[in-house]
C-alpha cells in the first residue's frame, strides 16, 4: 500500500490545476489497482458555470478523474516512470447519482488486461460508499 499527496501525484501525470482531478492516492498496488480521491469544492472553476445556483460536478470529469488515476497507476507501475497515457476508449459508462460541493469523490481503478502498449481498466467512482459512476476504458501507454 502506498499513499501519495498532490506533490507526488504530479510526478506521475502531467495534469495541473484546473485540470487535475486527483487530490490524493489512498492506495496503489503496482500493475493491479489504485484508490484515489478528489475533494469537490466550491472553488472548483468548472462549478462556476455547471450550473450557477445549482452546481453539479460533470460526469465527463468523473470519467476523466478515473482516467487520471489509471495514468498514475500506469506510470507508478513502470519502473522508469516515463509513460505518457492517452485515453483510447470509454465503454459501458453509467452515471448513478450527482456529485455536489462537499462530496469526496473516490476513484477505484483496476487493471483488467494489457497488451502493451494498450491497457484496459475498470473504474468505479463512489461518494460515501454509494456508486456514482462506472465505466470500462482503455489507454495507450508509451
Amino acid at each position: 500500500m502506498h499513499i501519495m499527496d498532490i506533490h507526488e501525484i504530479q510526478k506521475y501525470i502531467p495534469h495541473r490545476y484546473p485540470f487535475l482531478f486527483v487530490d490524493r492516492v489512498l492506495s496503489i498496488e503496482k500493475g493491479v489497482s489504485i484508490v484515489a480521491i478528489k475533494n469537490i469544492s466550491a472553488s472548483d472553476l468548472i462549478l462556476q458555470g455547471h450550473f450557477p445556483n445549482y452546481p453539479v460536478f460533470p460526469g465527463v470529469l468523473i470519467i476523466e478523474g478515473l482516467a487520471q488515476a489509471s495514468g498514475i497507476l500506469g506510470s507508478f507501475s513502470n519502473e522508469d516512470n516515463q509513460r505518457e497515457t492517452l485515453l483510447t476508449e470509454v465503454t459501458h459508462t453509467r452515471f448513478k447519482r450527482k456529485v455536489e460541493i462537499g462530496d469526496v469523490l473516490q476513484y477505484e481503478v483496476t487493471l483488467v488486461k494489457k497488451r502493451e502498449p494498450f491497457f484496459w481498466f475498470k473504474g468505479v467512482a463512489t461518494v460515501d460508499a454509494q456508486v456514482v459512476a462506472t465505466c470500462e476504458f482503455s489507454a495507450y501507454l508509451k
